[in-house]
């Protein structure tokens, strides 16, 4: 039986990473794709051979690992560069990620804040976004340790949120308690669980 892939995804401070620990207590398979990028970016890997193409030894740390500060300096100031990035990693991205699922029974979940922006939609069978009121967001991040500025920036880099919500199939609006939320995810498991057991 293969499993159903499922993707998890939404904005800065939505609680995206809340909902991805609440299933993992339900029991789903959940992974995150920051943490594939890591492996991906160790010593031999394919994300460190496709870094070195790109940007050279500069971009490497001596043991052949990439060096993630000169790497986020220099897409930070070249739009072009982060292109290239991102076209280099998401396929080896979601090359590992189809190589869990086909390890895998059940439900798998991929944690990703761009899941919708770089084109992973049509890899799943279900894609929810985490939503929450910008206000809503900018509060949790100050209360996580941003400064007020530096959290809306990041509010603003990461746009309105429309492309994200129209290519999703659908919404959690993480507005109230953690409670609440449980609640909202519980029902969401539910649903997956359902989906999962049907015959496709």
């Amino acid at each position: 039986m293969s499993a159903l892939r499922v993707g998890l995804t939404g904005g800065l401070a939505s609680g995206k990473s809340t909902v991805a620990d609440m299933f993992r207590e339900h029991g789903l398979t959940v992974v995150d794709a920051d943490r594939l990028v890591a492996e991906l970016y160790q010593p031999g890997g394919a994300g460190a051979a496709a870094v070195r193409e790109l940007f050279g030894d500069e971009a490497m740390t001596p043991e052949g690992a990439v060096h993630h500060p000169a790497v986020a300096q220099r897409v930070f100031a070249d739009q072009e560069a982060r292109h290239r990035l991102e076209a280099a990693i998401h396929p080896l991205v979601r090359r590992r990620f189809a190589e869990i699922v086909g390890e895998t029974e059940g439900i798998v979940v991929l944690e990703a804040t761009l899941l919708v922006e770089a084109g992973y939609g049509p890899d799943f069978d279900w894609v929810l976004s985490v939503e929450a009121p910008e206000e809503v967001r900018l509060a949790r991040a100050v209360e996580r340790g941003l400064d007020e500025a530096g959290a809306r920036a990041r509010l603003q880099a990461q746009g309105d949120g429309a492309q994200r919500r129209a290519g999703v199939d659908q919404q959690l609006i993480n507005d109230g308690s953690l409670d609440d939320l449980r609640a909202k995810v519980a029902d969401v498991v539910d649903e997956l669980r359902v989906k999962a057991a049907s015959p496709t």
